[in-house]
């Protein structure tokens, strides 16, 4: 029981914290890439925009999924 626990704790960290480091990475890439080019503001917003849908999407998939492999 406790050992379980510790599985699914585990997963939900890997599932939440992957996601988080992308989005810190490039939340950083973009503040760099318009110090840069202030003039790119609108390019960089909406690639930006596009990847954090497809982030939080990949983030919610996989902890939805581990609530349904571990529900009981």
């Amino acid at each position: 029981m406790i050992a379980e626990t510790f599985i699914i704790v585990g997963i939900m960290f890997v599932a939440v914290m992957g996601p988080s480091v992308v989005i810190a990475i490039l939340g950083h890439a973009v503040i760099k890439a318009l110090a840069r080019n202030p003039s790119a503001v609108s390019k960089y917003f909406a690639a930006m925009i596009i990847v954090l849908v497809f982030i939080e999407a990949i983030s919610i998939i996989s902890i939805l999924s581990i609530f349904q492999m571990f529900a009981k």
